[in-house]
């Protein structure tokens, strides 16, 4: 009989990891993987599996990540098959645990959202990870596999629609509608990288295209308010910018540079073409709530700009490791409403696609922890010639490139997601598609 894979959850005592290892613990697919649990304190990780009521089934490790060789002392032993991190900011704590998958060609998942870093690791260990088959896949959660994925949905429905030939995409724009709680490791991570990450490293993070392989279309400048038109229901969704838009986009233009190389070398008809721009946006209803949210955001951001303000951020708001009630959690969700136009062919009108992403649970933590879990099971569970040729290669990628398929199909198995896509402008009548 086969060994079944073993996934080890790092920072399983704190919040998210704790969610992360209640979905696992019981997911309906419990029988075909070991769980493990990693964290600092031996104590604490006896109270999560004496809460998790898990008994003997669970493998412990004691483990600080930032310690390379108590890292190399459980990944050596190649009884891992995939690694999720929940410790960050990453910056300071990930790169020792990306290293070390890596090296023993264990698969990887986080929950990051810090381009920086995102970037650094690529600079430092994509080459390596193709060559171990190490698949590494940062912003797992909710930065930023729905962002990734929903551009990716929207390319498949159009190559459905026109299988005899490629269709490129001119623009793709989501609607974020959030309800959820706030977390205190995203002020954290703020802080931190403000505090301890080099002006420069920023500066260059902050450049659209600075994850991707090669250079896009410079995206247009973005607006104070956000509009989207949906022609299918002749509404307009008013919105302001999103604060994690930037790791989003980063995070899809590195998709987009990925499937651009790899049409340009092996003829792949998935990839979204030179036209291609990403951007998204929070809903808020209206124009008035759209400014005071962008003004608002403005404001909070040149705040941490300051010392002495940061230092009173600190204190007031949640800190990192807290997060919401179990209400607040059960009673949040995420809507992605995308509009991705076609490059317009000859004479006709562009081709429009509409794409739904809806999912249940706290966006940032109850439903993150169904979104990084159901990512580690792709890998640990689904044989690798499943996945896209991208992700059979190995190396520092995306959701959509790493996983494609596969990770929608398990996404929507889980009964948390539900994602719909459907050509909306056309001449005739067909292409309608749900995924």
């Amino acid at each position: 009989m086969a060994k079944k894979p073993t996934i080890l959850i790092l920072g399983a005592t704190g919040f998210t990891g704790k969610l992360i290892s209640h979905y696992l613990a019981g997911h309906r697919d419990g029988a075909l993987f070991n769980l493990a649990l990693g964290a600092r304190s031996k104590a604490r990780l006896d109270a999560v599996v004496a809460a998790l009521d898990i008994g003997t089934s669970v493998e412990l490790h004691v483990v600080d990540t930032t310690q390379e060789e108590q890292l190399e002392a459980i990944l050596a032993k190649k009884e891992v098959t995939v690694v999720i991190n929940t410790v960050g900011p990453f910056y300071l704590w990930g790169t020792p645990v990306v290293k070390a998958c890596v090296k023993h060609g264990v698969h990887y998942v986080d929950l990051t959202g810090e381009p920086h870093w995102v970037k650094r690791i690529i600079t430092t260990y994509h080459y390596a990870a193709s060559k171990t088959g190490a698949i590494i896949i940062p912003a797992s959660g909710l930065d930023s596999m729905p962002a990734d994925l929903v551009p990716y949905i929207a390319c498949k429905t159009l190559r459905s629609h026109n299988s005899d030939q490629h269709v490129g995409i001119d623009t793709s724009l989501s609607a974020y509608s959030i309800r959820g709680g706030f977390s205190g490791g995203t002020i954290n991570t703020g802080i931190t990288m403000l505090e301890q990450v080099q002006k420069e490293e920023l500066r260059v993070a902050g450049l659209d295209y600075s994850l991707s392989p090669c250079v896009g279309k410079p995206p247009p400048r973005r607006p104070l308010i956000y509009r989207l038109f949906v022609p299918d229901i002749r509404k307009t969704i008013i919105g302001a910018t999103y604060f994690m838009a930037h790791p989003d986009r980063s995070v899809v233009q590195r998709s987009w540079g990925l499937l651009e190389l790899e049409a340009a070398e092996n003829k792949s008809q998935i990839h979204y073409g030179p036209a291609f721009q990403y951007d998204e946006f929070m809903v808020t209803g209206g124009t008035v709530r759209a400014v005071i949210l962008t003004v608002g955001m403005a404001i909070g951001l040149g705040a941490m700009l300051v010392a002495p303000l940061r230092w009173l951020i600190k204190k007031v708001l949640p800190k990192s490791g807290d997060g919401p009630s179990e209400s607040v959690r059960n009673n949040g969700y995420l809507k992605i409403t995308n509009i991705t136009t076609a490059v317009p062919s000859s004479g006709a009108s562009p081709l429009q696609v509409k794409t739904v992403l809806t999912g249940k649970g706290d966006p940032g933590y109850k439903l993150t922890s169904v979104l990084i879990s159901e990512a580690a099971l792709a890998l640990a569970l689904n044989d690798r010639n499943a996945l896209p040729a991208i992700g059979r290669r190995g190396g520092v990628l995306t959701p959509a490139t790493a996983l494609g398929d596969v990770l929608i199909d398990r996404l929507t198995a889980s009964g948390q997601v539900t994602i719909s896509s459907e050509i909306i402008s056309v001449r005739s009548p067909e292409g309608k598609k749900t995924v």
